[in-house]
């Protein structure tokens, strides 16, 4: 029996190590592990598993351990006290971190050890699920988002000369999700054995992610040749981004910095992009409600929410894997197309309502967003200038963490009727679709990139 074990405990080494050999190749592959990129992809991988940790400990609490009418009113509470206060901190974050170029690795860090606390304070009040866990969770709620928006701005300076902006974004992107479905069977696994045990866990893994912040690249740290985004509206077809001219005028004559647009092409893709975030957080929390209180096909509500939830992922997944593929090639039109996708299924979802037409809306709101974000980075990468655009880049991520949050609240507040949800959802995509093509056309499908002209 020792011996048996001993051989056993050898081969489990050697298939753990080669895993681990097999996964540190591909996130280094295209330079990725000299430029530093391939360090921010498991970071990010840890982050994303830890966050499905805390996610799994809330809705445990929350949506699936009281009746649906209960639940609602819980769900409500969380979005309540969670969301409305986010609503508030999250445009401070963008402006925030434009006033710490030099700390981007401390604030990821910081982000890491503030979810680690409040994941081992929540460990102990989660069980009864009182009043105290909800602005703990909000922490985790602002602490989490605000590692989302330092990881867009740090991209740009660990691109590696080989990969494009999109295709870099597109493999930390991929590596989160990868990290997210590992990490949903062994959260519930840690559930069976307490409520509180997946939150120990999530202790543990942003304790580590604390350390790994730290080991980024010391670039990650430098603003060398960065300005504040100072964003301008132009109208012209082939707008431009005007920098203001340098040195720069006293504080009490400068303008407020604020993202009013980069050039016609990038707003066009942000609106967009802002309404596909909307649909998603519709869906999650309409579906949420709508299936375990009316499962579709006769399944099981279980059943039917993990369908959802699996083709919600595997829509992400593919849009990542297009947008490596299709890289940056005519990126207004890739963000129109994905919202004509995201109309016809919530339509036809909302026309002919089953087990079918819901899971290709998961799957293709689920595509639409993570592709249109992806051809969104491509366009603040070409039409912004390199020396403001990881500013861009926080100011744009903001605004669609925004989107999400009124689209749960919509989904929320919403008669359980999964028709006429499904028809406000493609009705409002739909509209913007139109609004998309009309701006397409008076901007023009330009297939050489715009030049920035500085004034």
């Amino acid at each position: 029996m020792v011996r048996g074990a001993s051989a056993a405990g050898l081969r489990t080494g050697r298939v753990v190590h080669g895993t681990g050999r097999r996964i540190r190749k591909a996130t280094s592959a295209e330079g990725a592990g000299e430029s530093g990129l391939a360090k921010l992809i498991e970071l990010h991988a840890l982050n994303s598993f830890g966050d499905m940790l805390i996610t799994i400990a809330l809705a445990s609490t929350i949506f699936f351990s009281v009746p649906t009418g209960e639940a609602r009113g819980r769900v409500g509470l969380y979005l309540l006290i969670t969301m409305a206060p986010f609503a508030l901190l999250a445009p401070v974050i963008g402006p925030l971190l434009d006033r710490l170029p030099h700390g981007r690795r401390a604030a990821m860090a910081t982000s890491m050890l503030a979810r680690a606390v409040l994941a081992w304070t929540m460990a102990g009040t989660v069980v009864g699920g009182g009043i105290a866990l909800y602005p703990e969770a909000l922490g985790v709620l602002v602490a989490s988002k605000a590692y989302g928006v330092v990881r867009s701005v740090v991209v740009p300076r660990l691109l590696p000369s080989r990969l494009s902006l999109v295709k870099a974004n597109s493999r930390v992107t991929l590596a989160g999700l990868l990290a997210t479905f590992v990490g949903a069977p062994i959260g519930a696994g840690l559930h069976l054995i307490g409520p509180g045990w997946p939150l120990r866990g999530a202790f543990l893994v942003f304790v580590v992610g604390t350390l790994m912040a730290f080991h980024l690249p010391h670039k990650v740290d430098s603003a060398k040749g960065e300005q504040r985004a100072v964003l301008h509206a132009d109208d012209q077809p082939h707008g431009h981004l005007h920098l203001h001219p340098q040195p720069e005028p006293p504080k009490a004559q400068q303008p407020k910095a604020n993202l009013r647009t980069v050039g016609p092409s990038v707003i066009l893709a942000l609106r967009a992009v802002a309404t596909l975030r909307w649909l998603v957080g519709f869906l999650v929390m309409f579906l949420a409600f709508l299936l375990r209180d009316d499962p579709i096909g006769g399944l099981e509500p279980t059943v039917a929410l993990g369908l959802v939830a699996v083709a919600a992922g595997a829509g992400n997944a593919l849009g990542s894997v297009l947008g490596s593929w299709l890289r940056t090639r005519r990126s207004e039109t890739i963000v129109t197309a994905m919202l004509l996708v995201a109309t016809l299924a919530a339509g036809a979802a909302a026309l002919w309502y089953g087990v079918l037409t819901v899971v290709v809306v998961a799957a293709a709101a689920g595509m639409a967003a993570s592709l249109g974000k992806l051809a969104l980075d491509a366009l603040i990468q070409r039409d912004v200038p390199e020396s403001v655009r990881t500013s861009a880049f926080a100011r744009s991520e903001t605004l669609l963490q925004l989107s999400w949050v009124a689209g749960g609240a919509l989904g929320i507040t919403m008669p359980l009727d999964g028709a006429l949800g499904l028809s406000v959802a493609a009705g409002v995509v739909g509209l913007m679709l139109l609004w998309t093509v009309r701006s397409l056309f008076r901007i023009g499908l330009r297939r050489r990139p715009a030049t920035a002209k500085v004034a």
